[in-house]
């Protein structure tokens, strides 16, 4: 062994630090997730309590989400300004707040303001532990810390499901949100420990740059979140208001895209002429850096739709608990985890783009698989196989494209990658819940239109009792009481009820599919990943 060498391991065994620090960074994580998987469980005792629609209940959901993906990018200019464990330290304290006004809220108001104050601090917590890890760890401690930031949302949304869950059906929702208020003062405690930073006055906040993305993300998050409830191209009765007939929500896209571009276009004349942008975009200057936000958006897409068909299935159609979604999700979220922990250990094996494009195998071949063995009974072991090999390949990738685009730049960018990941993140969150379930319910649909005409026993005047132009995922025994009121025959009905279990599972499996052929197409993002091994890692603090 050559003496630079040595001196290079003695160097580095030298910068090892504490991962105390880290279990802040990691229950930081858990404190985001844990809040997002809570309101969901939280919907039903919120409608109780205050006696409000389910729909103005679920606005929670929808504010936190907006709040995070549109002041994320501000939120990482704040940190890099003011110095992140400072900032890092205050919003902590906001989401306690946050998680204060949820549980002493006296109307559905106080839990809105409580999820937009929560979606607020989240916004600046996104980048903070991205900048954090880059100031606090190196080389595979580095890698490690990137990686338990994903094991953290996959045990987070475990652990919701079963202690939320469990709490809501003994005591109430409230002291769901006790959980989030103890997390929240244990990461403050712990962020004593992380290595501080003074912050740079002389950055500037473009808030040009912050309106424009602010608006594209609200733009595209509401329309895509909308498509099925407001219509994909005609607008429904249910849409608030419609354009010469036409649905808002598509409208709202492309609106969406147009303010994106905007914004890209500023913060490249900005750059230009030298003065400070909202994101640096040379994060994004090489192809392997953009093939991994492509990955990334295809990933978080695959998983948040793969999290609304399942628990949807399973709630809705078959009519179990949300305690028995959370058992029969096991698999698939406790693979993650352990993947997403254990992936880092094989960096100094392989490259990035052959952990991908195998990570990326893995998802198609199991969701091909589900969509061949999957039944009404989601006990089966070739589903729980299929939902497994899935959960190994998404836990590599989500860890694998955040560790390629941290390791790419250079410390003082840490946090316009975070900001980035948030951005990315958060809209693939949005569209692939959204896109779902409008070619799910679309599917049904035809389906459903299809089949009854191929049943003579179903005539068209009893069909024409039923809107079929509102079909959507319902149980047997709701579909039985809608048939009740019609004139339907008891044979009908037993005939309207097995023809609907038929294409539910049909629906099921072609969504499936669907799914499989993104994960396959992924493999052309993941092929332009780098190659480079983990003793080959370029030093960004050199190149920039």
């Amino acid at each position: 062994m050559s003496t630079s060498q040595t001196a290079a391991r003695g160097q580095a065994a030298e910068e090892r630090r504490s991962w105390a620090p880290m279990v802040g960074l990691f229950l930081a994580q858990v404190l985001m997730s844990f809040n997002v998987a809570a309101l969901p469980i939280s919907l039903g005792g919120m409608v109780e309590d205050f006696g409000v629609p389910p729909t103005t209940a679920s606005t929670t959901i929808v504010v936190y989400g907006l709040a995070v993906a549109a002041l994320v990018m501000t939120g990482a200019k704040l940190g890099q300004r003011i110095g992140w464990v400072l900032i890092f330290r205050v919003v902590v304290v906001l989401f306690a707040g946050s998680s204060l006004l949820m549980i002493f809220s006296q109307s559905i108001e106080w839990a809105i303001a409580g999820q937009v104050l929560a979606g607020a601090s989240a916004a600046i917590i996104v980048p903070a532990l991205v900048a954090l890890i880059a100031e606090n760890y190196r080389g595979d401690q580095q890698a490690t810390a990137v990686g338990s930031l994903g094991s953290a949302r996959a045990f987070s949304g475990m652990s919701a499901f079963l202690i939320g869950g469990t709490l809501g059906t003994l005591v109430g929702w409230r002291p769901v949100f006790m959980i989030t208020l103890g997390l929240a003062v244990a990461v403050f405690a712990l962020s004593f420990g992380l290595r501080s930073d003074r912050g740079n006055r002389s950055v500037r906040i473009d808030l040009v740059a912050s309106v424009l993305i602010g608006a594209a993300i609200v733009m595209l998050t509401l329309g895509f979140n909308n498509l099925n409830g407001w219509g994909i191209v005609v607008a429904r009765d249910s849409a608030p208001f419609s354009i010469l007939g036409l649905s808002p929500a598509p409208v709202l896209v492309v609106l969406g895209v147009v303010f994106g571009q905007l914004f890209f276009l500023w913060t490249k004349r900005r750059t230009r002429i030298g003065k400070t942008p909202l994101v640096n975009l040379s994060v994004l200057e090489r192809p392997e850096e953009r093939a991994a936000i492509y990955a990334m958006f295809i990933i978080v897409l695959m998983e948040a739709a793969v999290n609304f068909t399942l628990p949807t299935y399973i709630q809705v159609v078959q009519g179990r608990t949300p305690f028995d979604t959370s058992l029969a999700m096991m698999p698939f979220n406790l693979t993650v985890f352990i993947t997403a922990t254990l992936i880092v250990r094989f960096y100094t094996r392989f490259a990035p783009r052959t952990i991908a494009l195998f990570s990326f195998g893995l998802t198609t071949v199991a969701l091909l698989w589900l969509a061949f063995v999957v039944t009404n009974n989601w006990e089966t072991l070739p589903t729980i196989l299929g939902l497994i090999v899935f959960g190994v390949g998404q836990g590599a990738l989500v860890t694998l494209v955040f560790n390629v685009l941290v390791t790419a730049a250079p410390k003082e960018l840490a946090g316009d990658v975070g900001s980035i990941r948030g951005t990315t993140q958060n809209l693939a969150s949005a569209v692939g819940t959204a896109v779902m379930g409008a070619v799910l319910v679309t599917l049904l649909s035809v389906g459903v239109t299809s089949a009854a005409e191929d049943h003579p026993e179903l005539p068209p005047e009893l069909v024409a009792q039923v809107d079929l132009d509102t079909v959507n995922f319902i149980g047997n025994d709701e579909l039985r009481g809608v048939l009740e009121e019609t004139t339907a025959t008891p044979e009908q009905i037993d005939t309207a009820v097995e023809l609907n279990e038929e294409q539910r599972l049909r629906t099921l499996k072609l969504g499936l599919l669907i799914l499989a052929g993104i994960s396959a197409v992924a493999a052309l993002p993941a092929s332009r990943l780098p190659r480079y091994s983990r003793e080959e890692i370029p030093d960004p603090e050199a190149a920039a």
